[in-house]
């Protein structure tokens, strides 16, 4: 192994590590993290920075919430793993909590937040064919323009980002593009007797915080319930307290026909994610037809059941709504040119940057990490301001703060 003695900088060593063995996907900003602890992550200089990321809200609870940190400990000690060629105690349980807790008859457990898309894929396909009378491999999926649901060939197969799918088909058939947020396009796509699903992320996180027009949910699933058509809610990222309520659907009081889970279903402390569905729709996977390896193992049924207690208990989804607020009021109040657009819901927020140079939004960033503050730019001119959903008013007001010094360094 390289040693850390001969570098100047300790950042400089693991950055270094990375780039000679690691593969080259990601282009992070250059901070090195050792540690998190509630709104706060250091780094292995061991300066303090907010943390406006929130891991792409997988860590809504905070960085190493200690009830959720306990509960991994304790199941870490008794069992991890047994595959689903056995039973577990714990399954059956979480299995009841998740499914009461969102009001659903049945939950499918998975591991990453992709895995999740590819199983309501696969669940609407089936129902499609054995429920609706779609002919055999005819099924489309209409999905919306600049989504994001994963990276596997399936997902970017019906991607419209170029970085995503350029130079990695051939593709999956069976999807539909059409605009988000324009209910007309999706009324025209629904003509065709073969469409199955709607997938639909509730607020386009990845393609900057894209809030749709109010009512636009609520109209979408009364189309697809005529059309006989699944509505399926991607609520990776949207769900789970971060806009305010504990689904981004329920704004509009809108029930998805398949719910999509992950990121913040584990705290930040593990992979874990779920589909859940009723039984018309779940009872068309039969044994052997679909599964996986950690799917619904002991460890993150423990973890994920902690969770979502905290989330309630700790009253995360008011915080998020009253919070989210003030962060906008603050931000708008700033006066600065560069400052195109504030838009969101409850934490999950963005701001849009004006400037002549293109970099202008990565080199706020980097400003803002001179700060103590990380985020980071998403398309170019956005910035997602995501913190935990435990961030207090002190903490908002301090970050606002800082967020205005950074713009007046922009030059």
């Amino acid at each position: 192994m390289q040693s850390i003695s001969g570098y100047t900088n300790a950042s400089n060593y693991y950055f270094d590590l990375e780039d000679k063995f690691g593969a080259h996907n990601y282009h992070p900003l250059p901070v090195v993290l050792t540690k998190g602890e509630g709104a706060y992550v250091w780094d292995v200089d061991g300066k303090r920075y907010y943390d406006f990321l929130s891991g792409y809200s997988a860590v809504n609870q905070g960085h190493c919430h200690p009830k959720i940190i306990a509960a991994l400990i304790e199941q870490a000690q008794k069992l991890t793993l047994t595959s689903r060629a056995f039973y577990n105690n714990l399954l059956g349980e979480y299995e009841e909590f998740i499914t009461h807790y969102f009001g659903y008859d049945k939950v499918l457990p998975m591991n990453t937040g992709v895995e999740a898309v590819e199983t309501a894929i696969k669940l609407c396909r089936r129902w499609a064919y054995e429920v609706k009378g779609v002919t055999e491999n005819q099924a489309k999926i209409i999905v919306c323009a600049n989504n994001f649901h994963g990276r596997t060939t399936t997902v970017i197969s019906f991607s419209s980002d170029p970085s995503s799918y350029k130079n990695f088909g051939p593709f999956m058939p069976g999807f539909e593009i059409i605009p988000y947020n324009d209910l007309n396009a999706l009324a025209n796509a629904l003509k065709d007797k073969n469409v199955a699903g709607f997938l639909v992320e509730p607020i386009q996180g990845e393609a900057g915080v894209m809030v749709p027009d109010e009512g636009y949910l609520k109209k979408a699933k009364q189309y697809c319930e005529d059309a006989h058509v699944l509505f399926i809610g991607d609520e990776i990222q949207t769900g789970l307290a971060r806009t305010g309520k504990m689904l981004a659907c329920d704004h509009e009081d809108v029930r998805p026909d398949i719910l999509i889970l992950g990121k913040a279903l584990s705290g930040g402390v593990m992979p874990i994610s779920a589909v859940l569905a009723d039984d018309e729709i779940m009872h068309c996977i039969k044994p052997g037809e679909h599964g996986s390896t950690f799917g619904g193992n002991p460890l993150a049924c423990k973890v994920a059941i902690t969770a979502l207690t905290v989330l309630k208990e700790e009253k995360m989804m008011e915080n998020a709504e009253n919070m989210g607020t003030l962060l906008r009021e603050q931000i708008k109040k700033i006066n600065s040119p560069h400052i195109a657009l504030v838009r969101g819901k409850g934490l999950l927020n963005a701001i849009v940057i004006k400037h002549s140079n293109p970099e202008a939004a990565w080199d706020l960033c980097l400003e803002l990490k001179e700060n103590g503050l990380l985020a980071k730019p998403t398309h170019g001119d956005k910035i997602r301001f995501a913190p935990p959903l435990i961030i207090t008013e002190d903490q908002i007001m301090d970050c606002v703060e800082i967020i205005g010094r950074s713009l007046d360094r922009l030059s």
